[in-house]
């Protein structure tokens, strides 16, 4: 049966719309339409799998869906009645829901990296579908022991494969977002922490014009200092005596989400901030959200116009900080993506070192990897108005508090992906650091450490991860049957140092969803596991991976 023909009636049987689908596949309900029809060709195995499931297929089906897909591609016209879509293709734009719900798959990747997705050609049809058939065949829904299954409507997840020069794996990758006044700080490794919800907005520094309050941010910045990590401080929350009609933010200090009536007030507060820390902070983000009316309600030029004046005032009291322009969240809808996209093309970036976005997947169940997807959002708005500059992850979503919490092995699962993602994200959208939300508090559906409590089995995990790759170098990371793995299988490469200090190759493997049958890197002599266990390993062995993380070491 032909693959349009089967995904067809796999559709039908499913009872679900184009919309429905599109929002578990990621792709637009036109561009899914256009799959369905035949009149545009599936570009990889990975996505025929995805839609397939998708519509509740069996496994047999996906297998059928696959071959008639590798089948399509070895035929003179090689395109099952229509074109294929780049690689590169720019994501739909399109109105209502579908835009709302459906976002493009991360396809780029930035410059200096190498694409190792080829396109599958006769020679290794063969290989593609053998690969898929191992992770159809090996899957479950119990990825760790003791982990609580897979939800059936999981949303799915893919990435693009990349290589590059040995670049060091830094330690201010692994940054917290600070949710606490007292100057304790995390208990466990990190690598750079971010104030804000810390008692430290605007409105709490300067409760009336010319009266300041140094306070908690003395507190804060000096413990930071103390403990030898670089700290971001967030700069919003308008006072109420500087915008008093404003709308409030949603805090008790009567936080303003607009800037203030006069600019001068923001420009002198900048300026006192940044010569008040002069060389003791290593940067400033100067809105926590630029594109979210419960932080901000002005427009477009407004913003652009705050971000040049503080750009302009920082860098004269602080020459040495870094500037990150205001974050920009809701990437997962269209007005969201357009404000990035306006703020971009208006010149914003222009004033900044660094792009700040929040990186979150929809839901917190969800794995991890698919915040690819709006990393690529990011990336290509930025590459599309002309401006490159780095981009850090710095949070997520305001709705964050209301989510259910993970149970812990899932939780431990996420957050060391969570950082794991953003590493892999270094080589599709230049994301250079991320931030988890947050360290301090104990009411998120992930918590590292109660201020006053111990670091939880979560924390210890991650920083596990963090002396795994303390010394590391990463050249290569990739997903699925572009590196010949299971569809469900990622995997980042590394030289990292021996107990004496010598090089040797290592790898990072785990899957988004179930487990898998892996054949062992070349040279492979041991796994290392989060909890701080090790296992021999034999090239020619086989390695079972699941949703935790594994290291492997080879000479």
């Amino acid at each position: 049966m032909a693959l349009p023909t089967l995904l067809q009636s796999l559709k039908e049987r499913s009872g679900q719309s184009y919309a429905d689908l599109a929002r578990r596949t990621y792709i637009s309900s036109s561009t899914l339409h256009r799959y369905c029809t035949g009149k545009v060709r599936i570009p990889d195995a990975g996505l025929v799998t995805r839609i397939a499931q998708a519509c509740g297929a069996s496994e047999q089906e996906v297998r059928d869906a696959v071959r008639a897909w590798a089948l399509d591609g070895e035929r003179p016209d090689a395109t099952g009645g229509g074109a294929a879509v780049p690689a590169d293709a720019a994501p739909e734009e399109e109105s209502g829901a579908d835009v709302e719900a459906a976002a493009a798959l991360p396809r780029t990747v930035r410059p200096g990296h190498t694409p190792m997705t080829k396109p599958v050609t006769r020679q290794v049809t063969s290989a593609v579908v053998a690969a898929l058939a191992v992770a159809l065949g090996t899957a479950s829904s119990q990825a760790t022991p003791g982990a609580a299954p897979v939800p059936a409507r999981a949303q799915p997840a893919s990435g693009p494969s990349w290589v590059v020069a040995p670049e060091r794996v830094e330690p201010v990758r692994f940054g917290v977002t600070m949710n606490t006044n007292t100057g304790e700080m995390p208990g466990f490794r990190v690598g750079a922490v971010r104030f804000w919800d810390s008692q430290t907005r605007w409105a709490n520094l300067e409760p009336r014009r010319g009266e300041y309050d140094w306070t908690v941010a003395d507190r804060l910045v000096t413990a930071a200092r103390r403990a030898g990590l670089p700290a971001l401080f967030v700069i919003g929350g308008t006072p109420a005596w500087a915008a008093p009609a404003a709308p409030r933010m949603a805090y008790p200090d009567g936080a303003r989400a607009a800037a203030p009536d006069d600019l001068a007030d923001w420009e002198r507060f900048v300026r006192t901030l940044a010569g008040r820390y002069r060389g003791r902070l290593e940067g400033y983000e100067l809105w926590p959200v630029g594109n979210d009316s419960r932080f901000y309600t002005g427009d477009v030029a407004g913003l652009v116009e705050m971000t040049r004046r503080a750009s302009r005032a920082i860098k004269k009291a602080d020459p040495g900080a870094i500037v990150v322009c205001p974050g920009m969240g809701r990437l997962w809808n269209s007005e969201g993506r357009a404000f990035l996209r306006q703020f971009a093309e208006a010149g914003g970036y222009a004033y900044c070192d660094v792009a700040s976005v929040k990186l979150h997947q929809r839901s917190p169940a969800d794995p991890p990897e698919t915040m690819l997807a709006i990393l690529d959002v990011a990336y290509r708005t930025l590459h599309q108005a002309g401006v490159h500059p780095p981009i850090w992850s710095t949070g997520t979503t305001h709705d964050i508090v209301l989510q259910g919490q993970l149970d812990e092995e899932r939780a431990i699962d996420h957050a060391v992906r969570f950082y794991l993602t953003g590493l892999y994200g270094s080589g599709t959208g230049d994301l250079r650091r991320t931030y988890f939300y947050a360290w301090g508090t104990k009411n998120l559906p992930i918590v590292l450490q109660a201020e006053g409590g111990a670091p939880t089995r979560v924390a210890l995990a991650v920083e596990q991860l963090q002396r795994w790759l303390a010394h590391a170098r990463v050249r290569a990371c990739g997903q699925g049957a572009a590196i010949r793995l299971p569809a469900n299988v990622w995997q980042c490469e590394f030289t990292v140092p021996d107990a004496i200090g010598r090089p040797q190759s290592a790898v990072l493997r785990w899957t988004h969803a179930g487990t898998a049958s892996t054949p062992a890197p070349p040279g492979a002599t041991q796994v290392h596991r989060l909890d701080g266990t090790s296992v021999p390993l034999a090239p020619g062995d086989f390695l079972d991976v699941g949703t935790r993380p594994v290291l492997v070491t080879s000479r």
